[in-house]
């Protein structure tokens, strides 16, 4: 699997140009999710903050360092007695490579036995010496690593930054992971309620056609032209789980619907369920 069909695989035209005058500093912003890559399971780590800042005109390298997992799960990931070295291994990368060339380190792909490291630079120059000095003192690992001039950051768009679809199921977990820091087990069925905003109300009408036989209650219907273009609210409920899988399942049907009618679905709460 060659890591620039990796990085180049597919286009995304939404993403900024390069700006004349670099940009410094970003709040930091790292999440991880699964994807498909060529076949294969994987997990991304990705700086999410960076896609305010980026392309950085100063750093149009892009720089990866591929490393061999030695004791790799059956499905490709990391296993849990090999995860800290990886990690450690990791970290040592990226202080000597970050702190040596001035780079930015933007995440890291881990599948099909092997864990990508991903790295902007401005000037390449002895990048590689870098990466061996640091993996000396990892000998039974193999590695390899290249570079690629990458003006426009398409390695971090296209490929690290996740797909809108990919993005929805993240705000799921980040709610979910608010429900359990509440000391909620996730084990009760419960009201959950969503809000869709649309740009008519005969959208939201269609809308609400297509899920009639979804068992969906209308808690409100509104609108208000001080919203701009999409002025007319929907807020429904329904009783439903709120483990991951569950949530993703319901969630990303209703975001789905509401981009097809040019729609936002803008996200769910629900209570805090201790018993």
């Amino acid at each position: 699997m060659g890591l620039f069909d990796k990085l180049f695989g597919k286009t995304n035209p939404e993403k900024p140009t390069t700006t004349s005058q670099p940009k410094v500093g970003h709040q930091e912003e790292w999440e991880f999710y699964f994807s498909n890559v060529n076949d294969k399971l994987g997990s991304l780590f990705v700086d999410l903050g960076l896609r305010k800042v980026a392309p950085m005109a100063d750093k149009p390298n892009v720089v990866w360092v591929s490393i061999k997992m030695n004791n790799p799960r059956e499905d490709g990931l990391s296993s849990q007695e090999e995860s800290e070295l990886l990690g450690d291994i990791e970290d040592a990368l990226v202080d000597k490579i970050i702190s040596k060339h001035n780079s930015i380190y933007v995440g890291r792909l881990t599948s099909a036995g092997d864990r990508d490291l991903y790295f902007y630079f401005g000037d390449t120059t002895l990048y590689d010496k870098t990466i061996s000095e640091v993996m000396v003192a990892y000998p039974k690992y193999q590695f390899d690593f290249g570079s690629k001039e990458d003006k426009e950051w398409g390695g971090y768009f296209d490929f690290l930054y996740p797909l809108p679809q990919q993005f929805q199921s993240i705000q799921n977990r980040r709610v979910i992971e608010q429900l359990e820091k509440g000391g909620d087990k996730l084990t009760k069925e419960r009201e959950v309620f969503h809000w869709i905003y649309f740009k008519s109300d005969s959208d939201r009408e269609k809308f609400l056609e297509k899920i009639k036989n979804d068992n969906f209650s209308i808690v409100s219907k509104y609108s208000d032209k001080s919203w701009g273009e999409f002025a007319y609210r929907l807020q429904l409920k329904r009783v439903d789980k709120v483990d991951q899988n569950s949530v993703d399942d319901y969630v990303i049907y209703l975001w789905k619907l509401a981009n097809e009618l040019n729609a936002e679905y803008d996200g769910w709460e629900t209570s805090i369920e201790k018993d």
